[in-house]
């Protein structure tokens, strides 16, 4: 990395500034939504669609989004659709009417679904595939981390204020790096044939539908009725299987369902879902646990998890010396049992915990986010031809995503069955009971990595059939992923 031009760092800190917008949007919205009640006037319902909108925009979108890095230029998909953040980002500031907010915040997401897949495709073929691309993408996903951990103190601290800030201090940022992206990302060297360009249309429909359906289905879950719950997830899962017919026979796909034999990255979205499920869900859990149970204020609240930022300073440092000791799968697996432990720590919460018994949990999230997010990400896009880098991006953010909402969902869901009760500690027996949850996904998700432990071998790009004995010089580098 020391040996990096100006422009790659350049690139890097735009694309890593990019990622941090995302992570602080997210998490200052999440701290205001009391103030942004108050001030609007909003019931509960409508006051989760402000979270929920974005919530379907981004994971909805974000396959077509990767696939359009692919297709219509990584450079130009980044631009255009940052662009779209920072004005629906303002004006999510000026509204002054619920549906006003949930528009904004609708189009926020589909904004987040193109930028973010063009802007990891960015990074996977502008640093080449090894030590340099390891070290990018683990700054780039520790500084996503840390933009999520200062966006919670950031938030608490704004919507004291003015919720409204917590709107228009991204559109500040978004605009930094709009004209830093102009000046450090390079443009194409030479534009793409026309025949790359054509658009599987059906194909897109359908997985756009199938994503948003699911998404629905799953972060409603806990507001509605099981049967509404039920029709909606079977509508999703017959618009999945309506796409799977249309990839198989379209001569474009959208999705090149071949993408799939790599097996990494198989388990590094299967492993990157089950992981953001844990982790939103635990976080969540904490919030309640510190707001509703402890009576804290929302910065008190911000600032106690303040430590588990601690990854954005372990990605870049101390994730890629393990990851070169060990490889990936053992540095993720190490992560994710990391993180089982933290939350099996928390599983012993009582009503009068002192910070001091919290802090072991918060400090091991953050070491375990440090260890996993980065090296799932590497894996998730290592071995991929330079044609699909946007298609491998859009396909781990998705899970990502959709991992994070089904964890909301579910930690939610077992949280108001274990409170049915009126009794005095019906709270606390909730918390604990939702805590298996994200128990349970770290130790399944570290279960999955296990199977890529064998480690070592070289594998192969795969790209429309042809594999690294008929293209050796995109052979990858070595992996135990």
């Amino acid at each position: 990395m020391s040996a990096l031009n100006t422009r790659k760092w350049g690139v890097l800190l735009v694309l890593s500034g990019a990622i941090f917008l995302e992570g602080i949007d997210v998490a200052m919205l999440n701290v205001a939504l009391p103030a942004i009640r108050s001030d609007l006037g909003l019931a509960t319902g409508e006051l989760q669609w402000v979270m929920s909108a974005y919530v379907l925009g981004y994971g909805g979108f974000m396959l077509l989004g990767g696939r359009a890095a692919d297709l219509f230029g990584r450079r130009r998909m980044f631009l255009f659709w940052l662009t779209v953040f920072l004005l629906f980002s303002g004006l999510g500031g000026f509204a002054s009417e619920g549906w006003m907010l949930i528009t904004a915040r609708f189009v926020t997401g589909v904004a987040a679904a193109f930028m973010t897949p063009a802007g990891l495709s960015i990074i996977t073929t502008t640093y080449e595939e090894g030590p340099e691309r390891d070290k990018a993408l683990l700054i780039y996903s520790g500084t996503g981390a840390g933009g999520f951990t200062v966006g919670l103190v950031a938030g608490g601290l704004l919507a004291s204020v003015d919720w409204r800030w917590v709107f228009f201090a991204p559109v500040i940022l978004s605009l930094v790096l709009l004209v830093a992206a102009l000046a450090w990302v390079p443009k194409p060297q030479a534009a793409e044939p026309r025949t790359a360009r054509r658009v599987d249309a059906a194909g897109a429909l359908a997985v756009t539908a199938a994503l948003i359906l699911i998404v629905l289905g799953v972060e409603r879950a806990s507001h509605t009725t099981a049967l509404w719950t039920v029709g909606t997830l079977g509508a999703g899962l017959l618009a999945l299987g309506a796409f799977i017919a249309v990839e198989r026979r379209t001569a474009d796909p959208l999705v090149r369902l071949g993408i799939f034999r790599n097996a990494a990255l198989v388990r590094a979205n299967i492993g990157a879902l089950l992981f953001a499920a844990g982790f939103f869900a635990f976080q969540f859990i904490v919030v309640l646990y510190l707001q509703e149970l402890r009576g804290w204020s929302t910065v008190e609240a911000s600032l106690a998890l303040l430590v588990a930022g601690l990854d954005a300073v372990l990605s870049p440092t101390l994730t890629p010396r393990l990851v070169a000791r060990f490889g990936n799968a053992r540095v993720i697996f190490g992560g994710l049992l990391t993180a089982a432990l933290a939350y099996g720590l928390f599983l012993r919460v009582e009503a009068d915990w002192t910070y001091a018994a919290m802090f072991p949990s918060l400090l091991l999230v953050g070491l375990a986010f440090a260890l996993a997010y980065g090296p799932l990400t590497i894996v998730g896009t290592e071995g991929i031809a330079e044609e699909e880098q946007g298609l491998a991006g859009g396909l781990l953010y998705t899970s990502f995503q959709f991992g994070a909402a089904l964890g909301l969902s579910a930690a939610t869901a077992v949280n108001v069955a274990a409170t049915a009760s009126a009794s005095p500690g019906a709270l606390l027996d909730g918390y604990r009971a939702a805590l298996l949850v994200p128990l349970v996904a770290a130790l399944v998700a570290a279960f999955v990595t296990a199977f890529g432990l064998r480690g070592g071998r070289r594998q192969p790009v795969v790209t429309g059939g042809v594999t690294g004995a008929e293209a050796p010089e995109r052979v990858a580098a070595p992996t135990a992923g």
